[in-house]
C-alpha cells in the first residue's frame, strides 16, 4: 500500500500490512488521509486485503487501548481474547473453512496459517474461515471484494501463498 492518497484513489488494490495496534493504525491512516482513501477503493470495487491488524480495522470497532473506531465495512468489535490458554496467540493453527469466496477457493479443512495476535473478530456473517484459541475467532473475513486474514500469509507456507495467489487474481494480476 502506498502512503499516498492519491495513489490509493486510482489503484485497483490495496494490502493493508499488520502490525501495531488498531488504535494506533487507524491513527496513522488518519493522520495520512488514507481513511477515506481506502473507503473509496472500497465503494468503487477495489479489492482490499488486510493482513492481521490491517483486518482488525475493516470491523466497526476494536477495544485494543480503549475502544477505538475502525473502518466499520464489517459490523461488529474486535477484542482481546478471554479464554485463550496464552496471549498472545502465536504460531501455527489449524484453519476451518466456512463459506465460499474466490479469495478462499481451494482451502481445505487441513490447511494451517500463522498467527501473532492477542486481540480477534468474532465469527459471524463475514467470517470466511474460523480458527480457535481458547476462543473460536475469524481467521478469515470477507463479503466482496473486501477480504481479510487475521493470520499473516507472508508466513503460512503453502496456505499464505494459496490465498495471495487468489488475492492476485482477483485484482487482475494473477
Amino acid at each position: 500500500m502506498s502512503g499516498d492518497p492519491a495513489r490509493v484513489d486510482v489503484a485497483r488494490a490495496a494490502i493493508v500490512p499488520g502490525d501495531g495496534a488498531f488504535g494506533a493504525t487507524m491513527r496513522a491512516l488518519d493522520e495520512r488521509a488514507l481513511t477515506p482513501a481506502l473507503r473509496r477503493l472500497v465503494a468503487r470495487d477495489g479489492i482490499y486485503l488486510g493482513i492481521c491488524v490491517g483486518m482488525q480495522i475493516l470491523y466497526e470497532f476494536g477495544d485494543e487501548h480503549g475502544e477505538q473506531r475502525g473502518l466499520g465495512i464489517f459490523p461488529g468489535r474486535v477484542g482481546r481474547f478471554t479464554r485463550a490458554p496464552r496471549v498472545p496467540h502465536m504460531g501455527w493453527n489449524a484453519l476451518e473453512p466456512l463459506r465460499a469466496h474466490p479469495f478462499v477457493d481451494g482451502l481445505r479443512a487441513d490447511d494451517y496459517a500463522y498467527f501473532l495476535h492477542s486481540y480477534r473478530a468474532g465469527v459471524d456473517e463475514v467470517t470466511l474461515a474460523a480458527c480457535e484459541h481458547g476462543d473460536r475467532f475469524a481467521a478469515i473475513a470477507g463479503r466482496g471484494n473486501v477480504m481479510g486474514t487475521q493470520f499473516h500469509p507472508e508466513k503460512s507456507q503453502r496456505t499464505g501463498a494459496k490465498l495471495l495467489d487468489n488475492f492476485l487474481r482477483l485484482a487482475g494480476a494473477g
